[in-house]
């Protein structure tokens, strides 16, 4: 089956919009042309029943009798057919006929002024008129004066075929500019698809290696194509950076999974170098467990990522129970005292509203212990960490977590929510994690149709604020609560 067109279907469309515009064209001019030639007719035969009507006379005998003086009839207007005429007196009836008058042809004289008529397979287009004087009058005259009815009709044959010439030349004429104005718009609708075509042909070169589209000039200044060229651009430079956000989670990845299994083999490979004592093995399987525990729970991270993702991405179906928020937050406070505490680092809680939601007590959980244990672990020792619940909107909340430690670089913070991320290049163990925290908590956030950002001052401290939609009719009254921990 073949494939539609764009260009074949402009070029029907134009052909069939300019045949529509030739037909009408071409009815409207036949109409206006046989209404001109009928009300033309209609004058001049006017005028010739008058001059019939001249043609009547007075005898000289007394009593008023009349008489048809047939030398002076004016020719008929078609000589090949010719015109039929009758004159009907007041007194005596009928008085003269045409000489073709067809036989058994009988007229109402009392009909209408103008009528059509058929006879001998040919049409006539007839005028009466009535109560005509006669112009022969002496003066003085004593008889009662006479009124004539005239009845004129003339062929239509000449007419029709005025009517058809007429047509026959709109025709011709819409048929020339038809083919012209089409000529003309295959060669527009071509030259307006050169830049489409120019746009898929710089498309088709859009590889892996290469994500860049050399877009001419005119694809950006017509405003048709401007947004298409607009959305692919952006398009490209999403698909850019997922693809080096892929390339740089398998690299990451590869990495943080081969420095465990490296350490692990090292240390098994070590204790199977030469023999050892009970104990010496021991450590030696202690420290594998604790390289065990570091790729498992690398594991677990990236598991939780995955999960996250595909839950942003709509796949979160489950019936979640309506919560109270500051209940989840208030749990992973205290999840994260025994780090706080060792950094004499203060928690305070300031609930501006009760919100409730729907969502699962432990995806949010796991949200508000990432944030706050960046918060912590990243604080300045002593300082204090402030969480803030509000609710800006009706359908919205805002839960911020504010410290006051040495912050993020500028160059650094836009990339802080991407996967294997970490500011410090040394990428140690003690400092460095796995750089997956933040970005499980970007994902599960969207999951929940929400959005996070980040704020920082170097050398003040940052701010992340969760902004989460909430159904205005789980609300209650609005409370005010300070918990310090």
């Amino acid at each position: 089956m073949p494939q539609p067109s764009i260009k074949r279907r402009l070029i029907v469309i134009f052909v069939l919009s300019q045949a529509l515009l030739a037909v009408g064209l071409l009815s409207t001019g036949v109409f206006y042309t046989h209404k001109r030639l009928i009300a033309a007719l209609d004058t001049s035969l006017q005028g010739r029943a008058t001059s019939i009507a001249a043609l009547v006379r007075y005898s000289d005998e007394s009593g008023g009798h009349v008489y048809f003086d047939d030398s002076l009839v004016p020719p008929s207007l078609d000589p090949d057919h010719p015109d039929i005429y009758a004159v009907w007196t007041e007194k005596s009836g009928l008085l003269v006929k045409s000489p073709n008058w067809p036989v058994g042809l009988q007229v109402d004289t009392t009909a209408r002024h103008h009528f059509d008529l058929k006879w001998a397979g040919i049409r006539y287009h007839g005028l009466r008129i009535s109560e005509v004087p006669i112009l022969d009058r002496e003066e003085g005259a004593s008889f009662q004066p006479q009124w004539l009815t005239v009845v004129y009709a003339a062929p239509l044959h000449r007419v029709h075929k005025q009517v058809l010439d007429a047509g026959i030349f709109i025709a011709f004429a819409s048929l020339v500019l038809m083919c012209l104005t089409t000529a003309l718009a295959l060669w527009g609708i071509q030259r307006g698809l050169l830049p489409l075509q120019q746009l898929a042909s710089e498309a088709g070169q859009v590889s892996a290696n290469n994500w860049k589209m050399n877009l001419p000039d005119t694809s950006r200044q017509i405003a048709e194509l401007r947004p298409l060229t607009e959305s692919m651009t952006e398009m490209l430079a999403r698909l850019e950076r997922s693809f080096k956000q892929q390339r740089e989670f398998l690299g990451n990845a590869t990495h943080e999974l081969k420095t465990p299994v490296a350490v692990l083999k090292s240390t098994l490979q070590s204790l199977l170098h030469r023999p050892r004592s009970s104990e010496e093995y021991r450590m030696g399987i202690e420290e594998s467990l604790d390289d065990m525990k570091r790729l498992e729970k690398l594991l677990e991270w990236m598991l939780r990522l995955a999960r996250a993702e595909q839950w942003a991405h709509g796949a979160l179906r489950r019936d979640l129970p309506v919560i109270e928020l500051a209940t989840t937050c208030d749990a992973a406070i205290e999840r994260l005292q025994p780090l706080a505490q060792t950094r004499q680092i203060k928690m305070h809680l300031t609930n501006n509203a009760q919100v409730h939601l729907r969502a699962d007590p432990d995806d949010l959980q796991l949200i508000w212990t990432n944030l706050l244990e960046n918060a912590v672990r990243y604080g300045a020792e002593g300082s204090s960490v402030e969480i803030a619940i509000s609710q800006p909107a009706a359908n919205q909340v805002q839960i911020a977590f504010s410290d006051q430690g040495a912050g993020i670089p500028p160059e650094d913070l836009p990339h802080i929510f991407e996967r294997f991320y970490r500011g410090d290049p040394s990428r140690t163990r003690a400092t460095g994690g796995f750089g997956l925290g933040l970005a499980i908590v970007k994902a599960m956030t969207e999951a929940y149709g929400g959005t996070i950002s980040a704020e920082s001052t170097v050398g003040k401290g940052t701010k992340m604020s969760v902004l989460l939609p909430v159904s205005p009719e789980l609300q209650g009254t609005p409370r005010t609560l300070a918990v310090q921990t």
